[in-house]
């Protein structure tokens, strides 16, 4: 009995060394050791805990931003169908100004009210629209605010209208703003002041009178005023406005000039027309430029005896009185536009179209009005001593046959009737009948 009490005592003493007994070094380290790894449990336990409560709302926000995200991005859906599709119940579309994201009313690209919209802006919301609609009509130029950004409805009517991308995003297209190369900024304009006549004016810019003429449309010279803007041509020519049916080669072929001329003159990148285009035609010259005035009614002076040439019986004088010629032209800018040579057996003078043209010397008119020689309108006078004067290209006859006239009197006005190219004078004196045996000689021997 007593060795078994002896040994539960030992038993119990391994088990609670403490108790009676100091305890030694290596129990106080385990003991320390216990109480640390205790420490570290609970504080790893604790921390587990606070970060599984964390962890709920940490989630809940990153969710949202990353919805918010989506919500923005062109590809995000709802319930099947395309994010402001125009055949679905979402907001409007947006819009995609030849493919550039931008704004719709209200958007920060200048077409909506002041803060009404965001960096990509809200479309509107959806409107019913007309089965057609302009597509250009966004881009043409025309007033435009901020309270009526969309003064033509094609934002509206956008969703019938335009193309749709599968994220609901419209497609507008851009109008393209062209140019069309023509002659019009060759043109010079010129403005009439007092003193200035069509001849005048010619001179000054190296060009025809005619040129002037036909580029301004005028029908007479006293259509030119003081204050007048013309139109003046870089060269000789036409300018011509292209109709419906014009083409390159038809122009050339009508005017008698070289396609390729028209090209190079007005620098043009297309042979193909376009209607309303300006086109300068160098060297052109108008069929009909000027309509003739209508001839002044002139009294008939009765036949005499036998005299001269032209189918006519009236009685010139027997001698010329002598003396120089009285110059043919009168008043306004004139110049010898063509002297007298091998084939041009007279001169021109050019001048005003309506320009009085006055008798060299006295005489009797022997022939007035219109032949079929090229010279149009025409007086011939007789000065006796058989010597004759014919004025040619009048667009007005002022004498009569058989009348008899002085030195400087008027017998019609400068024109351009017959085969004449601008208003002038072809003035001849002979030496022998007209056209009847007679020889024409150099008028500046006797001017």
């Amino acid at each position: 009995m007593l060795n078994a009490s002896v040994g539960m005592q030992r038993a119990l003493g391994r088990l609670n060394p403490t108790r009676g007994i100091a305890a030694s070094a290596p129990v106080r380290s385990r003991r320390r050791s216990l109480r640390l790894a205790i420490r570290v449990r609970l504080r790893r336990a604790l921390t587990s805990r606070l970060v599984m409560s964390a962890a709920v709302p940490l989630a809940v926000v990153l969710i949202v931003v990353a919805a918010s995200v989506l919500s923005w991005m062109p590809g995000s859906t709802a319930g099947g169908d395309p994010v402001g599709g125009p055949q679905g119940d979402a907001p409007g579309p947006r819009m995609a100004l030849g493919g550039v994201f931008g704004a719709g009313p209200g958007g920060t690209d200048g077409n909506g009210p002041s803060g009404a919209g965001t960096s990509e802006g809200a479309a509107p919301a959806a409107v019913a629209a007309p089965a057609t609609v302009d597509r250009l009509a966004y881009n043409r130029p025309g007033p435009r605010s901020v309270d009526s950004p969309d003064p033509a409805g094609v934002i509206a009517t956008a969703a019938q209208a335009w193309p749709v991308l599968s994220d609901g995003t419209l497609v507008k297209p851009i109008a393209v703003t062209t140019s069309i190369a023509d002659g019009s900024y060759l043109l010079k304009t010129y403005k009439v002041r007092t003193g200035d006549s069509l001849t005048g004016i010619a001179n000054r810019f190296g060009v025809s009178m005619m040129t002037i003429w036909w580029a301004n449309h005028l029908k007479a010279a006293a259509d030119i005023h003081i204050g007048q803007t013309l139109t003046i041509p870089p060269v000789n020519g036409v300018v011509l406005t292209v109709r419906e049916g014009d083409t390159l080669d038809s122009i050339a072929t009508a005017y008698h000039i070289s396609g390729q001329k028209i090209y190079d003159m007005n620098g043009l990148e297309d042979r193909a027309l376009v209607i309303g285009q300006t086109l300068i035609l160098p060297g052109a010259v108008e069929a009909a430029p000027i309509a003739p005035r209508v001839i002044k009614s002139v009294p008939k002076i009765a036949k005499t005896t036998p005299g001269t040439s032209g189918g006519t019986t009236v009685r010139p004088p027997a001698h010329y009185g002598g003396g120089k010629f009285a110059w043919p032209v009168v008043g306004g800018n004139y110049f010898i536009s063509q002297y007298f040579h091998a084939g041009h057996y007279a001169i021109d003078i050019a001048a005003d179209y309506g320009t009085r043209v006055v008798a060299g010397g006295a005489g009797t008119v022997i022939f007035a009005g219109w032949k079929s020689n090229g010279g149009g309108y025409q007086v011939w006078i007789a000065h006796g001593s058989n010597l004759y004067t014919t004025y040619n290209h009048m667009s007005a006859i002022t004498v009569g046959i058989g009348q008899s006239v002085g030195r400087g009197q008027q017998v019609g006005r400068v024109g351009q009737s017959g085969n004449a190219t601008g208003p002038h004078l072809h003035f001849e004196v002979w030496r022998g009948p007209v056209w009847d045996g007679g020889t024409r000689v150099n008028p500046l021997l006797y001017l």
